[in-house]
């Protein structure tokens, strides 16, 4: 039903409910909106009854008095009163004893009500309740009360919608009919100050499959341009089948963008980094390499340094300037290893740098040395399930800066302390290189 409305309601267990307003023109008007609509559900085998109205109590009110089975009615706007009524009160959606109460009053038309005092309408039903229910449902039906109306999935934020007189039957068709809505789509983004980070393309084939492919920005986004780089080649794989009859572009995330000029050169910018172009740059690597590919490392708050960050997608923002575990400068080492590798070490005892110590079978004698710096394991990570289990600790560690007899420099550790007490003499890894 999306291919008629963007806002669609489930009615009960058998019906559903659209909102057709500013929609009916894409199809040459409500009637060949109702016509169009009845083929296609005839066509996936679905007996339905379709009244088109003002009000959803008169829509709902003519599918349940008065359509023939595939023969959609159409009532003009405002003309509710008239249409409805010789309709049977049971139209009206009410409650099983108020049209027992009707009934037994001898009102059985809708138009039997509309002359009837609220006054005297409770005295006859002996609640104010019941009476005000069946007010309720008939000025909804009329359209002087309105009527709540909850769509089955939020509306996207912007929508343009192209119907096809003649099927899409190839790539090219489809194309182009992308770049149409896009162009229209980011009309309306501009005119509202705003960009979207999400566009959704929906291709709905007259075999009533439905193709869609999703892309997304980094930054909010308005460029027909841009827009038309992201979803790329993957247009290519949208199967037409027998024929495409409808194409959808929804935006969503949108958010206001930074207006004003661009600067003449990159020197007299306060930023080292352009951040549009670089979120421009990264939609285009995802969009030729998949969603994700571009990542970046952000800190997390632990003790362990191989655990004090984290890869997440990039989502637009310089991160170059944001806060580090360890803000002093020097003291993490550019190059972190996956994996500390173990080497043999010559030191003093019980706290003193290594000396001399051996790493991928060669001897590197050390002349300068910084530390120790001791990070302790975080104990609140191996609290037993149960009081009366014990969990064996990670030793403490002492990190050191050395530098060898080349200029290089290293970021070494010892785990564990001489006399701890945790078992066998501590061991000696390299953890970094410091560049």
């Amino acid at each position: 039903m999306v291919r008629f409305s963007p806002l669609v309601g489930v009615d009960g267990i058998d019906g559903l409910i659209l909102e057709t307003t500013g929609c009916d023109h894409l199809f040459g008007g409500e009637s060949g909106m109702a016509a169009e609509l009845s083929a296609k559900l005839a066509h996936a085998g679905y007996g339905h009854k379709i009244a088109i109205a003002g009000t959803v109590g008169a829509a709902w009110a003519l599918t349940h008095a008065t359509v023939e089975m595939g023969k959609p009615v159409i009532l003009a706007n405002g003309d509710e009163r008239t249409g409805l009524a010789d309709l049977p009160t049971r139209a009206l959606r009410l409650s099983e004893s108020s049209q027992i109460l009707l009934r037994r009053f001898g009102l059985t038309r809708i138009r039997q009500l509309y002359d009837i005092d609220r006054k005297a309408l409770t005295r006859r039903f002996n609640s104010r309740q019941s009476a005000d229910a069946v007010r309720l449902r008939l000025d909804q039906a009329l359209g002087i009360r309105p009527e709540p109306f909850t769509p089955f999935r939020p509306p996207p934020d912007y929508s343009t919608r192209l119907p096809c007189p003649e099927p899409l039957t190839d790539g090219a068709g489809i194309s182009a009919g992308l770049s149409r809505l896009t162009e229209e789509l980011c009309e309306h983004l501009s005119a509202s100050g705003v960009g979207a980070q999400s566009f959704l393309l929906q291709a709905f084939r007259s075999d009533g499959e439905i193709a869609r492919i999703r892309v997304n920005a980094a930054r909010p986004v308005r460029k027909p341009e841009h827009v038309m780089r992201l979803f790329g080649e993957k247009t290519d794989a949208v199967d037409p089948g027998f024929g495409i009859d409808l194409l959808l572009l929804e935006a969503f995330r949108t958010g206001e963008m930074a207006t004003g000029s661009r600067l003449i050169s990159g020197g007299f910018s306060q930023a080292d980094v352009d951040e549009d172009a670089l979120a421009a740059l990264a939609d285009r690597v995802n969009a030729r390499l998949g969603e994700g590919v571009v990542t970046v490392t952000i800190p997390e708050a632990h003790h362990p340094p191989q655990a004090a960050e984290r890869t997440v997608p990039f989502s637009g923002q310089n991160l170059a300037g944001a806060a580090r575990p360890y803000n002093l400068p020097g003291l993490r080492p550019a190059r972190l290893f996956e994996r500390a590798e173990r080497v043999e070490v010559i030191a003093e005892v019980p706290d003193g740098p290594p000396q001399r110590f051996i790493w991928r079978r060669k001897v590197r004698r050390v002349i300068r040395a910084d530390g120790p710096e001791r990070i302790a394991p975080e104990w609140w990570t191996y609290l037993p399930p149960r009081p009366e289990e014990t969990v064996s600790l990670p030793r403490a560690r002492d990190y050191y800066r050395v530098e060898d007899e080349d200029g290089r420099r290293y970021w070494v550790f010892r785990e564990g302390l001489y006399g701890d007490g945790r078992g066998e003499s501590p061991d000696w890894f390299v953890q970094g290189l410091f560049s």
